[in-house]
């Protein structure tokens, strides 16, 4: 993957994760929204939405894509400091880098938000946010947690 690539990767992937928190999704129901097609064309466009805040290109996928608001809300009732928006992005694109084989990536990006180390990843009351990157990918390639 070339450092273009990263970055819209990165950028792609907090913009899912700020989308889930505004509308209250898993981060499952935003890429089933956008399908494989949607990713590619926010990928397509992350050059230039990195030049519009993330309320603005949030609001526009919303309305396009029609996401109705859920009730999967891990933020308001947490007693820890919920990391942001952007440190998950990191997080997920780091996971698809080092998952997806190479021209993968979108298919990887789908199974992995997904599956169910995204709930455990989004799941702020715990500390798996926290844990080493390759211990998630090992869980997220096992599916389940590993002790």
């Amino acid at each position: 993957m070339t450092e273009k690539e990263k970055n819209d990767f990165f950028y792609v992937c907090s913009l899912i994760e700020y989308i889930a928190r505004q509308t209250k999704n898993r981060r499952g129901v935003i890429v089933e929204a956008l399908g494989k097609d949607g990713i590619e064309k926010q990928l397509y466009d992350a050059e230039v939405n990195h030049c519009l805040s993330f309320e603005q290109v949030s609001d526009e996928v919303i309305e396009h894509y029609k996401i109705q608001n859920g009730d999967f809300d891990t933020i308001t009732d947490c007693k820890y400091t919920v990391p942001g928006f952007m440190d998950i992005g990191k997080l997920y694109s780091i996971m698809i880098e080092d998952c997806a084989q190479p021209g993968k990536e979108v298919d990887e990006l789908l199974k992995i938000f997904s599956s169910f180390i995204s709930d455990k990843i989004s799941d702020f009351q715990t500390d798996i946010y926290y844990q080493n990157p390759s211990y998630l990918e090992c869980s997220y390639e096992a599916g389940y947690l590993l002790d």
